[in-house]
Parts: structure tokens; C-alpha cells; sequence
């Protein structure tokens, strides 16, 4: 008579942690305990439920990624070395920010301008070794990676660590400004685009050790450093680095939690977009790349077209000039990745894999999102009295969830794949783009405080 064994695991989840992992869980809490007893009383119950909330989602994190904690662990005793510096001297509401011009550390590396300034340029250098490792011979490493393609990692994991101490040190000096000025940094745009730099690149980081390759790194890295571009135009023509006083619709404790959402969704929206081009280069045909090459652009400039038809513009010429002017560095970059794609197709992973890393950050941005148009209408609705008003920022919001809301579907209930799935998701950067930057270049309403 045949027996069948059932076994249930070799062990419980909680037995399976490392001495690692429990140090790391008490440093967390330790951390969170430290919070609490010195601004606890500067918080409100809102405020209170977030840091609580935060301790066990970092930790499983932690657990979850190995590699999160030491991140966390860096950027937490950086960000707690940059707030010993400055408490060092007081201007007499609070540390005084003016050490940040004359402490070696915080002036070259650690108070925030410093530290996001840093991040900026390993971001582009990290994109740099990305992309010569994509052109060079095949190395030794896991997945074949070269030596380039690993400077290309360890430069971007140092741009997310820079990035992040540059965003918890930017929210210390806020409230050392004065009273009522502090506030988490996501409340204007050079403050997202750090945080959809860093977010974008830690995305990618978790797929690239998931799937071990190290070669989409330079399709992925080109949006990262396109918003790093942008960061430092903003800053030098806007001196958008320094920090400003909440308008009164961002005082909220809704921002804490809509903004973050949302850029996840935007980061791993940018993230599939940029897969989708290295798959449509190793599977699609010379001709569906051309005709790409031409139908994109055309999309560029149909999107400001229907946004004027929809809400008007009273400058639509110079808005116009704008979308036309974004073309050409998009046909540029386009026509140069397929004429060079038969260089490029051997270091890319097999499509399966693609197609697998544009599916999950899909699905994953699909919910952040999700929950962040779910959040921004209760947050309109203590704001401006209303859930919803179709305001330009909320209705491209709706039609990006739309998109990727159809494209999941198909993909779920249809088994979309291939080039189709790829267009579509490459597509989907161009509407993202407008909804996330798009809008605040050519329109105007509710949101106009973020208005370029």
C-alpha cells in the first residue's frame, strides 16, 4: 500500500530569522522609541499612527530584502550624525542651519543640498557604467555581468543612500526653520523628483538582484538621470532647493501618505516603460521599430493638443512650442537605441524575463496608485470641500489608472504579451510623463501651486 508524507516546512518564519534580522527589528524600535520621546509631543494622533504603522512595515522590509537593512541602518545613523552636527550649535529656536556652511561634513557631504547634490551626480554616473557595461564584452559575474555594470549598481545604490539622507536632513533643517514651517520633503517638485529618483532606482535594484542581471540598468537609469536633469534645471532657474512654507491645501497629514503612493506608481510606471523598449528592441521587427519611431513622437504632441481641446489655454502657442521642443531629444534617443539594438540585444535577458519585470512593476504601481487617487480624494475633500472637481491634475490622474487599469485587465483576462504589451506600456510613459509634469507645464487649476 502506497503512504504519502505531508510535511508542513522545515520551520516557522520567525525561527528562520538571522541574529541579523532581530538586531535590525531592535533598531527599528529602538529608533522609533527615540522619536516618540523626543517629538512625541509635536505630533498629532494622525501623526502617531504613521510613525507606529512605519515600524513594522520597515522591518518586514528589512526581512523581506536583505539588503534594506543596510540601507536603512546607513541612511538612519548618517541622517542621526547630520542632526548631531547641527545640534551642536543653536540659533535659539533650534539648531542653528548656518553650520551647515561651516561643519566640513555637513558643507561637502551631509546636510541636505549637499547630500541630494551628490546623489545627482552618482545617479549620472551610475547611468555612465550602466550603459558602457551594456556595450562591453560579457564579465564573469552572475548573469554575465562586467566590471562596468557593477560600478554601474554600486554607484546607484550610493545615489539612493545620498538621495534618502538628503531627504530625512532636509526634514530636520525644515523644522529648525521656524515654527510651523516643517514639513515632510514631497511638497513641491524639486522635493518629488527625489523622491521619484531614488524610489525608481530602489525599484530597479530589487529586480535586478531578483532576476540577477544587471543589464537593464541602462534603459532603466535613462529615466532616473532625465529626472535628475530636471532636478538641477529646476533648482538653478527656480532656486527651488530652498525650503519654503506649506501653501495651505499641503498642510495636511494626507500628504504624508498621497504623495509617497502616487510616486511609487509613477517610478515603477517609468521602471516597466523603460523594459518594455529593451524587449520591443530584442523582439520586434526593424519596421514596427520605425513606425514606433514616428507614432510615439506624434503621441508627445496629441497629449497637450487634448488637454487644450478638454480645459482650454489661454497661451497655447508658447505651451504648443514646449511639446515640440520635447520631441526632438525623443526621436534622438529613440532612433539611436534601435540603430544600435544589434549591439545592445545580446546583453539584454531573454524576453520572458522582460515581459516578467514590466508585469510586476505594473501591477505593483497599479496599486500604489490606486490607493494614492483613493487618498487624494478624501485629501480634496478636507481641502476644497469636495471628493472630486475634475480639475486637470485629477482627471490625467484618472486617465493614467485607466490606462494601466485596461492593460492589466487584458493582460489578466486576454493574456496580452509581446509587442503589443510592450507598445502599450511604452506608450504609457508619455501619459504618465503628462499627468506627473505635463500638466503642470501647460495647465492650470486646483493644483497650481506645483506650476512650472
Amino acid at each position: 500500500m502506497n503512504t504519502t508524507t505531508l510535511t508542513f516546512g522545515d520551520s516557522g518564519w520567525f525561527s528562520r530569522r538571522s541574529p541579523f534580522d532581530w538586531l535590525f527589528a531592535a533598531l527599528i524600535v529602538a529608533g522609533a522609541g527615540y522619536a516618540f520621546s523626543r517629538y512625541g509631543a509635536a505630533m498629532d494622533v494622525y501623526e502617531t499612527a504613521i510613525l507606529t504603522g512605519a515600524v513594522p512595515a520597515l522591518i518586514a522590509l528589512g526581512w523581506f530584502w536583505g539588503s534594506l537593512r543596510v540601507l536603512a541602518l546607513g541612511v538612519g545613523s548618517a541622517s542621526l550624525l547630520a542632526i548631531a552636527l547641527y545640534s551642536r550649535t543653536s540659533d535659539g529656536f533650534g539648531a542653528d542651519l548656518a553650520a551647515g556652511d561651516k561643519v566640513f561634513w555637513l558643507k561637502y557631504f551631509l546636510s541636505s543640498q549637499s547630500a541630494i547634490l551628490w546623489a545627482s551626480v552618482l545617479f549620472f554616473m551610475s547611468t555612465f557604467f550602466y550603459v558602457v557595461g551594456l556595450f562591453a564584452r560579457a564579465g564573469s559575474g552572475s548573469g554575465g555581468d562586467n566590471t562596468a555594470q557593477r560600478l554601474g549598481s554600486f554607484m546607484a545604490w550610493a545615489a539612493v543612500s545620498m538621495a534618502l539622507i538628503g531627504t530625512m536632513v532636509r526634514w530636520y533643517e525644515s523644522h529648525q526653520i521656524g515654527p510651523d514651517i516643517g514639513h515632510i520633503p514631497v511638497s513641491n517638485l524639486y522635493e518629488v523628483f527625489v523622491l521619484f529618483c531614488w524610489l525608481t532606482t530602489l525599484f530597479y535594484l530589487y529586480y535586478e538582484q531578483h532576476y540577477r542581471t544587471k543589464a537593464l540598468g541602462a534603459f532603466v537609469m535613462l529615466v532616473v538621470s532625465a529626472g535628475v536633469g530636471f532636478l538641477l534645471w529646476y533648482t538653478l532657474a527656480r532656486d527651488a532647493h530652498e525650503i519654503q512654507p506649506l501653501v495651505p491645501a499641503l498642510q495636511s497629514w494626507w500628504m504624508k501618505l498621497h504623495v509617497p503612493a502616487n510616486f511609487i506608481g509613477y517610478g515603477t510606471f517609468s521602471l516597466s516603460a523603460m523594459v518594455s523598449l529593451a524587449f520591443l528592441l530584442k523582439t520586434a521587427s526593424g519596421r514596427q521599430l520605425w513606425t514606433g519611431l514616428v507614432g510615439l513622437p506624434l503621441l508627445l504632441v496629441a497629449l497637450p493638443v487634448a488637454a487644450f481641446w478638454a480645459f482650454g489655454a489661454a497661451e497655447a502657442a508658447p505651451a504648443m512650442a514646449k511639446a515640440l521642443r520635447m520631441v526632438l531629444p525623443t526621436v534622438g534617443f529613440f532612433a539611436l537605441a534601435v540603430a544600435t539594438r544589434r549591439y545592445i540585444n545580446p546583453r539584454t535577458p531573454e524576453a520572458t524575463v522582460m515581459d516578467d519585470v514590466m508585469y510586476k512593476a505594473i501591477a505593483v504601481g497599479f496599486a500604489f496608485f490606486t490607493i494614492a487617487t483613493i487618498l487624494g480624494a478624501f485629501w480634496a475633500a478636507e481641502a476644497w470641500g469636495g471628493y472630486w472637481s475634475w480639475d486637470p491634475k485629477e482627471t490625467w490622474a484618472l486617465i493614467v489608472w485607466l490606462n494601466y487599469a485596461a492593460w492589466l485587465h487584458m493582460r489578466l483576462m486576454k493574456g496580452l504579451r509581446g509587442s503589443v504589451a510592450a507598445w502599450w506600456a511604452l506608450a504609457g510613459l508619455l501619459v504618465t510623463s503628462f499627468a506627473f509634469l505635463g500638466v503642470n507645464m501647460f495647465l492650470s487649476g486646483l493644483h497650481s501651486y506645483g506650476e512650472l
